[in-house]
């Protein structure tokens, strides 16, 4: 495959971001993860039990590390934030190398759910000891376990979190990686999803782009679940890994 860039149809959201919070023309680029122990091994990778990147992982963000040196398509963002969580610092500290002359900030508004309790449990047990499902979405108002975040505080914290580094970078690329939690966030507030997204199954694939760009007026989505680095024909499938359980689910 060619070091350039799909073509890629823009989506008007209809949710609209004050435009004085937002200045015309600012972009945000958020990157999965890469792979990690949590999603190979299907537990709940909070701060007291995320080990970081597999083997695999590691190799997928050299790989988008490469895509990107080659093709410039996000280059020198202003600014790049990670997550506190050390499966995607360790992805950040990679894919940035040589990217830009920005250091690689760390915010807690960019973690994943949290899971309270639960971290560190296997998907499977949280509906046997709490009762509850672990699909995103379904108990919105519901945390995962006691301690956790419900749904909907999560993906409003991740709107205020985005939101805020748009506002800091005006008409700048700000660059996140964080994780699909805070992706599948940013689908439903900027784009303006009812129900909380709960009547959706969204899932990206590590280290995939998902790129925003604020128009003055709204959030436009101009691409999501960009991995077209990790389906090259050199690496044979080699880097990618299978969807959780749930997303092929109807529950």
């Amino acid at each position: 495959m060619s070091g350039a860039v799909p073509d890629r149809q823009p989506v008007d959201s209809d949710a609209r971001t004050d435009a004085m919070e937002v200045a015309t023309g600012t972009r945000l680029a958020i990157v999965r993860h890469g792979e990690a122990w949590c999603n190979f091994e299907q537990f709940v990778g909070g701060p007291k039990s995320c080990r970081g990147l597999t083997p695999r992982g590691v190799r997928q963000a050299e790989v988008l590390r490469d895509r990107l040196h080659r093709t410039r398509e996000l280059s020198n963002p202003e600014a790049i934030f990670t997550s506190t969580l050390p499966r995607a610092i360790e992805t950040a500290e990679i894919v940035a190398s040589g990217l830009s002359d920005a250091p690689v900030q760390r915010s807690a508004g960019l973690d994943e759910r949290d899971a309270g309790e639960a971290d560190g449990l296997s998907w499977h047990e949280i509906p046997a000891r709490y009762g509850r499902s672990s699909t995103p979405g379904d108990e919105p108002h519901q945390p995962l376990a006691p301690g956790g975040e419900s749904w909907v505080a999560f993906i409003d914290r991740a709107e205020a979190e985005l939101t805020r580094l748009a506002r800091e970078h005006p008409g700048a690329l700000t660059l996140v990686v964080a994780h699909g939690g805070i992706i599948d966030a940013s689908l439903i507030r900027f784009l303006g999803l009812p129900e909380h997204g709960s009547q959706i199954r969204l899932h990206a694939e590590h280290t995939s782009i998902t790129e925003w760009h604020f128009t003055g007026k709204r959030w436009r989505l101009v691409r999501y679940n960009d991995a077209a680095h990790l389906h090259e024909p050199e690496h044979a499938g080699e880097l990618l890994a299978p969807p959780p359980d749930w997303v092929h689910t109807e529950r």
